[in-house]
């Protein structure tokens, strides 16, 4: 699993590097052809990750509920974003990282309750969380790419 673990920590490394390297209305733009923005697919990852692998596994979330229920699957993206939420988030994006293979190291996750994600995966272990995690933060940090790419076109 140390792989896997050093592929989380470069995907969250990547997603602070557009976190921190982009304005913050930048962040909050919906660029055209999208129903979101770059700070949603951003904190949608750390909600996401929360819910693969701590609620699926019966452990409470190492996170703020507000997290969640503002950025799992099927919110809308908040427009009225504080500059110090962006700084939380940042703070989120490695220290959840961090925690987690510290869960996973200390048999944290000894339960977990089989899911079908709607990609289409099953997921029956904590490994399948956070392998298919992986590809899903993989999948976001492209959307953000491409939202940053889209909106730089927009501007100039």
């Amino acid at each position: 699993m140390n792989y896997h673990f050093q592929a989380h920590r470069q995907v969250r490394k990547n997603l602070l590097g557009i976190l921190q390297n982009t304005s913050h209305e930048d962040l909050l733009l919906i660029p055209d052809g999208f129903n979101n923005n770059i700070y949603w697919n951003i904190a949608h990852t750390v909600a996401t990750q929360q819910l693969l692998h701590y609620y699926l596994s019966g452990n409470p979330f190492r996170i703020d509920k507000y997290w969640i229920e503002t950025y799992k699957k099927g919110t809308l993206p908040n427009l009225n974003v504080q500059k110090s939420e962006v700084e939380d988030l940042e703070f989120l994006l490695t220290e959840t990282s961090k925690i987690l293979m510290r869960d996973y190291d200390s048999d944290f996750f000894s339960d977990y309750t089989p899911y079908t994600t709607s990609f289409g995966m099953d997921l029956k272990s904590i490994q399948d969380a956070i392998i298919f995690n992986n590809m899903h933060e993989s999948l976001h940090y492209g959307y953000a790419m491409a939202q940053k790419r889209a909106i730089l076109g927009e501007k100039y």
